[in-house]
């Protein structure tokens, strides 16, 4: 009986490092996808800039502003802040848009869908009872959504 006991622990134990294992290289895919989603948002809107900027001179400030402005983790209010504001002065100044600017618009907005969903799926992990208990997430910081209005 005693035998047959500490065999049925190391099982039982054995199951939960094998899916505290595998739990944590998920997270780590994740948080390398989210990563990834990040880089090539703010490309698509440094792009965008860049094409505001050379289609139309008078979009030149506001885009030099949102270009200049990287996007950090924790600290999106202001990269946001000046996204909006482009896409304002994008509305007010061409109308109709180029199709180069419309391209770019596109590209941003996959762009930005790919990171928003890659932060869904990275923070259902991470918030899960479970993964929050076994530190499954390390110190890795809890992303966050970006908020983007489309033009």
């Amino acid at each position: 009986m005693g035998t047959a006991l500490l065999v049925a622990v190391a099982v039982v134990v054995t199951g939960v490092m094998l899916w505290a294992y595998f739990t944590a290289q998920r997270l780590n895919t994740l948080h390398i996808r989210t990563d990834a989603a990040l880089a090539q948002l703010q490309a698509a809107l440094d792009r965008r800039a860049a094409v505001a900027a050379a289609l139309e001179p008078r979009l030149a400030e506001a885009s030099a502003q949102a270009e200049a402005t990287a996007l950090v983790p924790g600290q999106f209010t202001q990269r946001s802040d000046l996204e909006h504001r482009l896409g304002e002065e994008i509305r007010r100044v061409c109308e109709p848009p180029p199709a180069q600017l419309v391209d770019a618009e596109v590209r941003v907005q996959l762009a930005h869908r790919f990171y928003n969903e890659a932060v869904a799926d990275t923070r259902a992990l991470r918030l899960r009872p479970l993964v929050r208990t076994f530190r499954l997430g390390g110190t890795a910081r809890l992303p966050e959504f970006f908020d983007l209005t489309a033009f």
